[in-house]
């Protein structure tokens, strides 16, 4: 952070908490990199982003206060999802982010999207917090019932550098097509969402846990459907790729469509092995205390969904000494 940036943070920090300029500089600043606002990255962030900060000046835990580390602030930043995030946790953007299973394990081992590009060696786990299904949301009208019925629409498959891109076109290949078979737009859900309204678009892929808010308002609004991904295709998918799941998501989640079939990845908050152990300790720590269950439990519908028994789910990548230390205590790992 630049010199002239740190004054003006520590000065709103200041008017904000009430703190000297003193304490201002003995804060922590830690960043969580999310994904787009419409999606369910950017709102569990912020409220991860509350539950373990804890500036100079806030009321202890048992007066009330905040329950988080002892001077830190952190943030929550919009981005472009699993695999910027990782490139910024990489080149020290960002010391946190969200990301998909799949995508850390191919950067951890410099696999598939991240083969040739050297593997992030340095990057760690703090926690599994929820499964992300994968949204085919199809426009009303459109025809498009199954995923091979995608031949020759127009379709987005997200941003470059989004874990979504790369699920997109892995779903694309199991059931025998490509982006030259499809007429492939590369925009963010709230962008794609707004060309479905204009009839510019028919189909757009999201993965995220449910209910997303962006497809709440879009099926509230002027209605959409949701295009199953099962069948013998995405059993071979699932055999293919360890990281992926079957999942279900229920009728009413969104207005006016029934139960549909799906798959999964696991939602992991990663970091840089960087980090100071203490530092990860106490955000572990704080995940997983009393208020922020209560906090997580009622500001998101994927809230509840984050527990500390489902912590470890999935990991292919190696725990931060810090979070692997707090599971040691918490008799999670031996």
């Amino acid at each position: 952070m630049k010199l002239k940036h740190l004054v003006v943070v520590l000065a709103v920090m200041g008017l904000v908490f009430g703190i000297s300029p003193v304490q201002a500089q003995q804060m922590k600043f830690f960043r969580i990199g999310t994904g787009g606002t419409g999606g369910t990255y950017y709102p569990i962030g912020g409220l991860l982003a509350h539950c373990i900060s804890n500036p100079p000046g806030s009321r202890p835990c048992d007066q009330g206060g905040s329950c988080g580390v002892p001077g830190l602030v952190a943030i929550a930043q919009s981005a472009n999802g699993s695999v910027a995030n990782i490139n910024a946790i990489k080149s020290g953007v960002l010391e946190s982010g969200f990301s998909q299973s799949d995508v850390a394990y191919w950067a951890y081992t410099g696999t598939g999207i991240f083969e040739g590009k050297g593997k992030v060696e340095d990057l760690r786990v703090i926690a599994s917090l929820y499964p992300e299904t994968i949204h085919l949301v199809a426009r009303k009208g459109s025809g498009i019932k199954s995923v091979k019925d995608l031949k020759g629409k127009r379709i987005s498959m997200d941003e470059p550098g989004s874990g979504t891109l790369v699920d997109a076109r892995i779903i694309l290949e199991a059931y025998g097509l490509s982006e030259k078979d499809v007429k492939a737009d590369y925009i963010k859900p709230t962008p794609a969402i707004d060309k479905i309204k204009d009839n510019q678009l028919d189909a757009f892929f999201i993965v995220a846990g449910f209910p997303i808010g962006s497809v709440v308002e879009l099926t509230s609004s002027v209605g959409a459907n949701l295009v199953p991904i099962n069948g013998p295709e995405a059993d071979a998918l699932i055999k293919k790729y360890g990281f992926f799941s079957k999942n279900v998501i229920p009728a009413g989640t969104y207005e006016g469509i029934g139960e549909t079939e799906s798959i999964a990845v696991g939602a992991q908050w990663v970091v840089s092995d960087k980090v100071d152990a203490d530092l990860v300790y106490g955000i572990t720590k704080a995940l997983w205390n009393k208020n922020t269950r209560k906090l997580l439990d009622k500001g998101h519908a994927k809230g509840k969904a984050i527990t500390l028994e489902t912590a470890l789910d999935g990991v292919g990548i190696p725990l931060h000494p810090g979070a692997a230390r707090f599971y040691k205590e918490a008799g999670l790992l031996k």
